[in-house]
């Protein structure tokens, strides 16, 4: 079991498996295990965030002077090893009924979206551990969410009086990015069972979040983590493919061109063969009527380190709105399969209007992919910024409507709901 540098954290080895209520053995017993309601504590501890909002103008005055400490280039930097980034962070939804109540919904399950803040601090701390300098006081770096690059459910059901346990470490870095996978299982019948894998990126900037900074390299211990390494290019090549191909550059594929071709003519009325005259086929719903929206006013609660928004906020508000979409949609209670590419365009500034728009953008069988698009409105200027995009893979606990496009443009939100939900199922 890996030894992360600058936390104390206890060995998942030491938990035993004599406790069968769902509450793990050390939360019970009290020993020190690092809690989720710390990770954030220990971010503002590392860069010296102010925890008073009114505090905040003079504490990023004085990150500014933090820039001499950073690197000129990575050469400089000391390599450093997957295990000295390994975290493990507990989430005691079984011996903390009082926490529980954050995490619950009305149906008592557990809010994934909590779930996603937690991930998104986590993979924040993960990077900052890769990258710490003991001899340093506070971090000069500004380590930010780019990419939300894969969320995989390993099972569907989380339990709301379980212990939860999340462990994560380093797995590649770039020059100025970072990956971070983690794993969250849950305490139940005496062991930890797996529920969800995540794989992060992570960008690093300057103490003014302005331009990019250098990261340590990563050294790979072994061929284990050899391959972890390899699989972290990979996905940056896959990444870097998937964005030459995106149909907002580039037109789509010869089959794509004939599934909306056969779209079209499904739709066309065969009493009158017109261009103009579109009926809708049998157990389908037209795109356009597969729409939910939602306005957030931001406030400085819900800030990050850095003063911005929380991406983790964001994260849980799209995916509260999609959920809700899917759930209209498909008439029932919808469970999640996947978050596929959330990407993370510009930061979203305290006091914005952020506008999110979900919508079911292609079906198959018992699953629905949904798309959820958030912009920050000027309502001065009633000029519209994208900040992020998400795409969630939900399924029904019953075959869904065909989502039916009219328009070339809700073709293409089709068409790349296809692609995210064909990512998803070869995956």
């Amino acid at each position: 079991m890996f030894s992360p540098r600058f936390l104390r954290l206890r060995s998942a080895a030491s938990l035993s498996s004599r406790c069968v209520s769902g509450r793990a053995p050390d939360m019970a017993e009290g020993n020190p295990l690092l809690h989720v309601s710390n990770v954030r504590n220990r971010l503002r501890e590392i860069v010296g965030a102010s925890t008073n909002w009114s505090d905040h103008q003079q504490a990023l005055a004085e990150r500014v002077s933090l820039s001499t400490m950073l690197a000129q280039s990575q050469s400089v930097l000391p390599a450093k090893r997957m295990r000295d980034s390994f975290l493990e962070v507990h989430l005691p939804l079984g011996s903390e009924p009082q926490l529980r109540e954050k995490y619950l919904t009305f149906h008592n399950t557990v809010r994934f979206g909590r779930i996603l803040e937690d991930l998104d601090s986590l993979a924040v701390l993960i990077s900052y551990s890769h990258t710490f300098n003991p001899a340093l006081k506070r971090s000069p770096l500004s380590i930010v969410t780019a990419l939300v690059d894969k969320i995989d459910m390993r099972q569907q059901v989380i339990y709301p009086d379980c212990d939860i346990k999340f462990t994560g470490h380093v797995t590649w870095v770039g020059k100025t990015s970072i990956e971070a996978k983690m794993h969250m299982s849950q305490y139940r019948d005496g062991s930890y069972s797996p529920v969800l894998d995540a794989t992060f990126v992570m960008v690093a900037r300057d103490p003014e979040n302005k331009r990019a900074a250098f990261v340590n390299p990563l050294q790979p211990e072994g061929p284990e983590e050899q391959k972890l390494l390899q699989e972290g290019q990979e996905n940056k090549s896959r990444r870097v493919e998937l964005s030459t191909a995106s149909l907002l550059k580039v037109a789509p594929t010869d089959q794509e061109r004939k599934i909306v071709h056969s779209l079209f003519l499904n739709t066309l009325d065969p009493k009158t063969v017109s261009f103009r005259s579109r009926i809708l086929p049998p157990n389908s719903v037209w795109m356009e009527d597969a729409k939910l929206k939602g306005l957030e006013i931001c406030h400085p609660q819900e800030r990050n380190i850095f003063n911005r928004i929380f991406g983790g906020f964001l994260m849980r508000k799209a995916y509260e709105l999609g959920w809700a979409n899917a759930c209209a949609f498909g008439g029932c209670r919808p469970s999640l399969v996947a978050v596929d590419d959330i990407l993370f365009q510009k930061p979203v500034e305290i006091g914005s209007l952020l506008l999110l728009s979900s919508q079911v953008c292609y079906t198959q069988g018992k699953h629905i992919q949904v798309r959820v698009h958030s912009e920050v409105f000027d309502p001065l200027t009633h000029q519209h910024n994208t900040t992020n995009v998400f795409h969630f893979t939900f399924m029904s606990d019953r075959d869904v409507p065909n989502i039916v496009p009219q328009t070339y443009g809700e073709s293409m939100l089709y068409l790349d709901g296809k692609r995210h939900f064909n990512q998803t199922v070869e995956h």
